[in-house]
């Protein structure tokens, strides 16, 4: 998850002093993984390590740590939480957890992280949770700033796509551009509230339309706006293991859209809004055009999961985000079962 990243880059913009919490170490039963995050300010929380007694107790020490840091630099503490004893919470296991304070000027190494990562370039954050803010950003190469079993950590980590995880006394991060890559076609009612919906989770989303000055002025960080009078075009431009969903304005547009997406013959989801009628005619249309049977079966129309049947965009939104991530994770666990399917290490890299 790398949206903290974009967070807390606004947050320095705007001068305002935050803690950046993350779930260091994990023993037993707990309600998030290592590497959970989320940041409280004076004025709001962002994200969740967990919910429950345990983020209410952290969100207060929080508090109190933005009352008491230093304002001139970092400062950072890990505290350990026993759910069972000292949260009442019924997973019962152990977690420890990093509070680091972040000044209103921001951080050194935030600004090298943002850099970076707008760069797209892997790297593991390893940052000590015995020493106050000592954070150290690795790229796999060899240093002499990090102890070796952390830089060799670290390189296995960017190589085999591992989680985040506590070596020694170092909690290790791995940070990489995603690989969820979606496209999505048409800016109407339904378009922005699934751009809103989706533009939640770790992906990279193309949001394209041909019309003039549809698009809002701000999008999240991970949405690229696509203005242009060929959308269909667009297709080429997302790489393999893509998915792609298509609700624009004009059925011809949809259409042509469609035929460009299934004849790549690549996507990890091809879906068309619309009825099963409209499906109907579209597969009439395509065999029409020469699109072969066994590619008509890669479309997915309706789109959303079965049993929402609320028409508001919101509601198709949360439906067609439901299907995306169904199909993902499913994908992510054949994947992980046969582990020799080149499109699905794409997908889930």
């Amino acid at each position: 998850m790398t949206n903290w990243i974009a967070e807390l880059e606004r947050l320095a913009a705007l001068g305002e002093p935050a803690v950046l919490l993350t779930v260091a170490t994990v023993r037993g039963s707990a309600p998030r993984e290592v590497g959970a995050k989320m940041i409280v300010t004076g004025k709001e929380t962002i994200g969740t390590i967990g919910g429950g007694q345990l983020e209410y107790q952290c969100v207060r020490t929080a508090c109190d740590q933005l009352k008491t840091a230093d304002q001139q630099a970092d400062s950072a503490v890990t505290r350990r939480f026993a759910l069972g004893a000292g949260c009442g919470q019924c997973c019962g296991g152990i977690v420890d957890v990093l509070f680091e304070y972040l000044p209103a000027a921001g951080a050194g190494w935030l600004v090298e992280l943002g850099k970076m990562y707008g760069e797209y370039q892997p790297l593991v954050i390893a940052t000590s949770l015995k020493a106050a803010a000592c954070k150290i950003l690795l790229t796999g190469k060899d240093r002499d700033d990090a102890p070796a079993e952390i830089i060799v950590t670290a390189q296995r980590m960017l190589a085999d796509n591992e989680a985040a995880m506590s070596v020694g006394d170092y909690l290790l991060e791995p940070v990489r551009a995603s690989n969820f890559h979606i496209a999505i076609f048409g800016a109407g009612h339904v378009g922005a509230a699934t751009i809103d919906v989706l533009s939640r989770l770790d992906c990279s989303i193309r949001w394209i339309d041909g019309r003039r000055n549809i698009f809002p002025d701000a999008v999240p960080r991970n949405v690229t706006k696509v203005a242009t009078a060929e959308p269909a075009l667009e297709v080429a431009a997302m790489p393999a293991g893509s998915w792609f969903l298509v609700m624009t304005h004009s059925h011809p547009l949809d259409l042509d859209i469609i035929d460009h997406v299934l004849r790549r013959d690549d996507a990890a989801y091809c879906g068309l809004i619309g009825s099963l009628s409209k499906r109907r005619r579209f597969e009439r249309l395509l065999k029409k055009q020469g699109l072969p049977d066994n590619l008509l079966t890669n479309l997915i129309c309706p789109i959303g999961i079965p049993g929402i049947s609320g028409k508001q965009p919101v509601e198709i939104a949360l439906a067609v985000a439901a299907e995306l991530l169904q199909a993902r994770d499913g994908m992510i666990k054949m994947a992980s079962e046969l582990g020799s399917d080149p499109l699905l290490r794409e997908v889930t890299s």
